[in-house]
């Protein structure tokens, strides 16, 4: 008899009243827990609305997608912007007519650098370098012809070329 302890009554009445609030809590959670789903839908990426060519006086002309909410500043921007030359707030805007051919983007060969070149027909790393040294030495071409005068390039290259630089406008 030693060994038995006695528990007086409020702590009798605690522990049935923490088993009171923990069956409820259960209770209450099955029945108000409808397992439902729960449903998370994502916005998918807008899919561009077309293309537009964005020249003239922009740092990176070329060929951008164009989305419906974008606007004339953020395709600007798009473009690296305007260079110094450029008549803020006029711009022009031309729409092809069908089976109007378009012109590939030209590559200006007196400020591309070698990794843009390499992107030429018959042109990799090595005929790349050799523009790029020619101009260092030489200054800007004159004209696209001139390119014929860098060693590895012959009248075969420039011919696959040609209609793909530019020296300027």
């Amino acid at each position: 008899m030693d060994n038995v302890r006695v528990i007086s009554g409020w702590k009798i009445v605690i522990v049935l009243l923490v088993l009171v609030i923990i069956t409820g809590g259960v209770v209450i959670g099955f029945k108000y827990n409808r397992g439902g789903t729960i449903e998370i839908s994502l916005t998918p990426e807008p899919s561009p609305a077309g293309e537009i060519y964005i020249g003239g006086e922009v740092n990176n002309p070329g060929y951008y997608s164009i989305f419906a909410a974008d606007d004339i500043a953020g395709m600007i921007a798009a473009a690296g912007g305007i260079t110094d030359n450029a008549e803020p707030g006029r711009y022009e805007l031309i729409i092809p007519g069908n089976g109007e051919e378009e012109s590939p983007q030209l590559i200006n060969i007196n400020w591309a650098e070698a990794w843009l070149l390499e992107s030429l027909p018959g042109v990799g790393p090595v005929k790349a370098q050799a523009i790029v040294d020619y101009r260092q030495q030489n200054g800007p071409f004159r004209n696209i012809y001139e390119i014929m005068e860098v060693e590895g390039f012959g009248q075969a290259s420039f011919e696959r070329i040609k209609h793909l630089i530019t020296v300027g406008e």
